[in-house]
């Protein structure tokens, strides 16, 4: 089966819906954007362009993205979506680790790209007169495609190093859209879906059920995020889902101008890419009643390992439960998910250990890296990296990234137990925790902060509140005070960034 057929289907079927909307101004409805979808796949044909090759989306977010990429699929073609944020010489980089045939960019990204890309792969910039030749042809059919072929590949973030093609298959994301339905909501014509992230990733992702159920597409008009444009477009648009990652959440719940929105009008806000942490669920919960999803996914198995459903997460921020709010709660339905130890061993019963996962979601391996594939699905499961333990209902919480694991003096320390304390206090409005170097201790934990904005940071307090709420040992050595920190398209912060920003600072002490 095609994916192409989740535009095709409402196309038929809901013609006069409204498809794609950018603030209160329709752009397309369902016919018109399965036309658009039709007559690119034809283009894409003329331009020479077989099934299984590559095109890179170097798009900041549009109206025409996701009928682009159902034309990529209708022509048989492999998306690579990537974050319209990376520097040209990185977008460079994974277009040649895929061996891109096309390049299909927005005209903020088109004069870097032509001189990063030029001449090994061709660009057709949104709205430019190839583009214009692009959709100007005779529709294209749908391509046969097999359940196992390519249909995405999804660029990890790199927090390790040079990024990974994560390869998604036709069934993969079959199986997540067809889950979000099953696990989230049913979905129709009159719900919406806000895009307030980048398509390239979760919010994309999480697109591809919407359009499969004939549900409006909204962009807000000023092309990013903005609690007072979300606040105007929910009082024009009801039955509203949309994704933000903690930091978006909470940015919207401290702006004035959110404070007086039709919360009445929303039916989901989904979280993700992020721990979400327990001060941030409650007052979530508070403005916004029991509407909050939290969803547990990676690129390799996107947007779906783990999720708390509304009902389960607003019952324990109800009854003021913070583990079951620590918890991403449980596995997705028909997904497995489970904790081994360092020899892949089952793990007791809440026992810390890495979490493994195998579905239909799960990616088919790394794009041209056999041995890291080899050993991300060693045993058949997908090795997630993430630290984490299940309780004897299937709870699994999240501990951190191995990789971000500080161990000081032998003791093991997890960055999001301090993050989680540190943001009690009203004056911190994010805090990464890492590991830095330490002659002593092996490595010592520092703690990086930004100011909510309100009143000044107080770290005597800050301190005071670590020695009430966790072990001694664990408390940050060293304070930072910074204006921002380092995040991906998905809001997630790069701790490996800071890692090295901070390493040499601290490596001569």
């Amino acid at each position: 089966m095609n994916l192409a057929v989740f535009l095709e289907a409402p196309a038929r079927s809901f013609p006069d819906c409204a498809a794609v909307s950018v603030g209160d101004e329709l752009r397309y409805d369902y016919a018109a954007y399965g036309s658009l979808a039709a007559r690119l796949a034809g283009g894409f044909a003329a331009l020479g362009l077989r099934p299984g090759d590559r095109v890179i989306l170097a798009m900041a977010n549009n109206a025409e993205y996701l009928a682009t990429l159902f034309a990529l699929w209708r022509a048989g073609l492999v998306a690579v979506p990537v974050n319209a944020k990376l520097h040209a010489r990185e977008i460079a980089f994974i277009a040649a680790d895929c061996r891109a045939g096309l390049c299909l960019a927005t005209p903020d990204l088109a004069h870097a790209l032509a001189q990063a890309l030029a001449p090994a792969v061709p660009l057709i910039v949104l709205g430019e007169a190839d583009w214009r030749r692009l959709v100007g042809g005779e529709p294209g059919a749908v391509a046969e495609r097999g359940g196992d072929d390519l249909a995405w590949i999804f660029y990890t973030s790199g927090t390790t190093g040079r990024p990974k093609g994560a390869m998604l298959s036709h069934r993969n994301l079959i199986s997540m859209a067809v889950l979000y339905l099953a696990d989230i909501d049913a979905l129709g014509p009159d719900d919406c879906h806000i895009h307030l992230a980048a398509q390239s990733h979760a919010t994309g992702l999480f697109g591809l059920s919407h359009i499969a159920k004939a549900t409006h597409q909204i962009l807000p008009p000023g092309g990013g995020f903005s609690p007072a444009e979300l606040a105007d477009l929910l009082r024009l648009y009801h039955r509203a889902t949309f994704f933000v990652p903690p930091t978006g959440l909470r940015r919207m719940l401290r702006d004035p101008a959110f404070a007086r929105a039709p919360v009445e009008n929303i039916r989901t806000v989904l979280l993700g890419a992020a721990p979400v942490y327990a001060a941030d669920l409650k007052a979530g919960y508070e403005a916004l009643g029991p509407r909050l999803w939290n969803g547990y996914g990676q690129g390799e198995s996107p947007c779906t390992i783990a999720a708390m459903p509304k009902p389960l997460l607003a019952a324990a921020i109800a009854a003021g439960d913070e583990a079951r709010m620590a918890s991403v709660g449980l596995a997705r339905t028909g997904i497995e998910v489970a904790v081994v130890d360092s020899e892949d061993r089952p793990a007791p019963t809440d026992a810390i250990g890495e979490v493994v996962v195998r579905g239909d979601t799960v990616m088919a391996g790394y794009w041209g890296r056999p041995e890291e594939s080899a050993a991300a699905l060693r045993g058949g499961w997908l090795h997630t990296g993430d630290l984490g333990a299940i309780d004897e209902r299937g709870f699994l919480t999240l501990l951190d990234r191995a990789k971000d694991l500080v161990i000081s003096g032998g003791a093991n320390i997890y960055p999001r137990e301090i993050e989680d304390v540190l943001l009690e206090d009203p004056a911190v409005g994010e805090a990464a925790v890492i590991g830095v170097p330490d002659p002593e201790w092996g490595e010592s934990v520092l703690a990086l902060i930004v100011p909510a904005g309100g009143e000044p940071v107080d770290l005597s307090r800050l301190e005071a509140l670590c020695l009430q709420r966790i072990a001694r040992f664990k408390r940050p050595k060293y304070w930072r005070i910074v204006p921002s920190l380092p995040k991906n398209g998905a809001g997630k912060v790069l701790k490996r960034e800071l890692r090295q920003t901070y390493a040499a600072e601290f490596a001569g002490r």
